[in-house]
């Protein structure tokens, strides 16, 4: 059985949409969630749902039984709580006698000197974590989500215009559901045991770049604004997007105008047995579908 944790989130959605795509069948995926309501359309599915905590070692050794694989899908708690919470599964599946955990890392130039470390470092410590487990494990450390553009680069872009304190950094933006594919193809296939791996995009892009492709796909000019770091949060608020991961947004874009996501590496391809879906083709079907 196959276990995706976070399960009710977008990559945990996506890669048990992806398992399914690729004929692992319903009954063989369990998803687990913290309140066994949120798993009622899983359930519907076919797919086993399974209640446990990050923070309740008791509830996650019981929701491993019979589990042969994990995808460990980093913990959306506070970041404070997180390498606590990954330790707590990983020590629950070896003592569960789970065969394999795939881990969702962060790819990032270092993670212990960016700019931002605090929020990240916790991938860094899962990951050495995880290497002394005595447990086969993947590391899958993924880029920045293309789907957080619409997000992160300001509302109403087409009329707007871009606008975000990015610099010319460059990120290799790749979808959700790649990252899923990517996930999924590793849980059902051999060779990737005690592996890490890049999630990427094969090209960095800079939203200069993103500016100009919006520009040519839409007819219109999409001006590139980069507002002062103070400004883009109010910004981000007035999106509604809380205080604090306005300012979190924005230590983002700040690592971002450092090239701190200008890592020069991919696996997707060699994951996927194809080229990863483009930037351009993921902005056409957001922006002009």
């Amino acid at each position: 059985m196959i276990l995706v944790t976070g399960a009710t989130g977008n990559l945990g959605r996506a890669t048990i949409n992806a398992l399914l795509k690729v004929g692992i069948a319903a009954k063989e995926i369990a998803a687990l969630v913290r309140d066994e309501e949120k798993g009622a359309a899983f359930k519907s599915n076919g797919i086993q749902v399974k209640v446990g905590d990050y923070d309740d070692f008791a509830s996650l050794t019981a929701a491993f039984e019979d589990v042969d694989k994990l995808l460990l899908i980093s913990s959306s708690s506070d970041i404070i709580h997180r390498f606590n919470q990954h330790k707590n599964v990983i020590d629950a599946a070896k003592k569960s006698g789970v065969s394999h955990i795939i881990y969702t890392g962060f790819d990032m130039k270092n993670l212990t000197q960016s700019t931002m470390a605090d929020d990240v470092i916790y991938h860094a410590y899962t990951a050495d974590y995880l290497k002394h487990a005595e447990v086969p494990y993947t590391l899958m450390n993924n880029t920045l989500y293309a789907d957080l553009i619409p997000i992160i680069a300001g509302e109403n872009i087409l009329d707007n215009g871009i606008s975000i304190p990015a610099g010319d950094g460059h990120v290799p933006f790749l979808p959700i559901a790649e990252m899923a594919n990517a996930l999924a193809s590793v849980a059902t296939t051999p060779g990737h045991q005690n592996q890490a791996y890049t999630i990427a995009a094969e090209t960095a892009i800079s939203f200069a770049e993103i500016a100009e492709i919006i520009s040519a796909l839409s007819g219109k000019k999409i001006a590139y604004h980069q507002a002062v770091s103070a400004v883009y949060i109010e910004q981000l608020v007035k999106q509604g997007i809380s205080a604090g991961d306005a300012a979190y947004l924005a230590r983002f874009a700040g690592a971002i105008a450092e090239g701190e996501f200008e890592t020069h590496k991919s696996d997707i391809e060699k994951i996927l047995g194809r080229p990863a879906l483009t930037l351009r083709d993921y902005l056409t079907t957001r922006y002009l579908a």
